[in-house]
């Protein structure tokens, strides 16, 4: 057997032996109650067996997104029916780093807050790459609440000997009892099938029949309903990124040195992004103000 097969095996003991321990372990303790009209966004501290109320998010203004509109409308509608009780996919959020795919979520939840009108409360859930195991316990405690509730997870992916995809099924509709209702799970990531590349083409050289080496890891990617996918920007959508978080500050300064600043700005970070955009912004105001 070879080296790469030896592993893939290993790997598949070590998740067969982590699903049977979560399985017969002793209950956990109840999560305490969580009141949703204190707060509309909680993190998930499993370690304190409750949701942790987050006063002030923070966020971008959705208006200052730029240059991923057809990403920003199709959440938007898609966030609006499920909290208006229809229908609504799963999303997956993935693509170059820094182009505002977790930005895009919250901003997306706080515009539906503010403008309410809901029947129940639209709540956001973050919940921890490392707490993933804990998922079943979150559910169950989320479909219990008067609210609908937008489960978060940023920066998703999974190592070669990782089982933790096991228990995200659960959320996007596995299992007999399937996703609850009032519940909707949006995940950023980097890599569109949550897995890194060397190990899927790895895991194909070592098996037998390579096509159902992987199939398992990447059907967790196939259960999400959209697939959003974020490109690095070009330059003149890079300098009206910069402009509205300029102009949103009050500052005025003529724009040639703007837009020489910031174009020598992101060659010294070599590229461009909404994060290198915003960072710029933040050193720009603080010299100008």
């Amino acid at each position: 057997m070879s080296n790469d097969a030896l592993k893939a095996e290993l790997a598949e003991i070590r998740a067969t032996l982590q699903v049977l321990t979560a399985h017969f372990a002793p209950e956990a303790a109840p999560v305490d109650p969580t009141d949703v009209a204190g707060a509309s966004a909680f993190v998930w501290r499993p370690e304190l067996h409750r949701l942790e109320p987050v006063q002030q998010v923070a966020r971008v203004d959705l208006d200052l997104l730029l240059g991923i509109d057809r990403s920003q409308r199709t959440l938007l509608e898609n966030t609006w029916r499920f909290a208006r009780g229809r229908p609504a996919n799963n999303a997956l959020l993935w693509g170059a780093r820094g182009m505002g795919k977790s930005s895009l979520i919250k901003a997306v939840h706080a515009k539906i807050v503010e403008e309410g009108g809901l029947e129940q409360p639209l709540l956001l859930v973050e919940l921890a790459r490392e707490d993933i195991a804990t998922v079943g316990r979150l559910l169950t405690h989320l479909s219990g609440l008067p609210a609908n509730t937008l489960l978060f997870c940023d920066d998703l992916s999974f190592d070669y000997d990782d089982a933790a995809y096991k228990s995200l099924k659960t959320v996007l509709d596995g299992g007999l009892a399937g996703r609850p209702q009032n519940v909707l799970f949006y995940a950023t990531s980097n890599r569109r099938h949550l897995l890194p590349r060397d190990m899927m083409e790895n895991e194909q050289r070592a098996a037998i029949h390579s096509s159902e080496a992987i199939d398992e890891k990447v059907s967790l990617s196939d259960r999400f309903g959209l697939w959003l996918g974020f490109h690095r920007c070009d330059q003149d959508t890079f300098l009206a990124i910069v402009d509205g978080y300029i102009d949103r500050a009050g500052v005025k300064v003529n724009a040639d040195q703007i837009r020489a600043e910031a174009i020598e700005w992101s060659a010294t970070r070599g590229g461009r992004s909404g994060r290198v955009a915003w960072q710029f912004a933040q050193d720009f105001i603080g010299r100008h103000t």
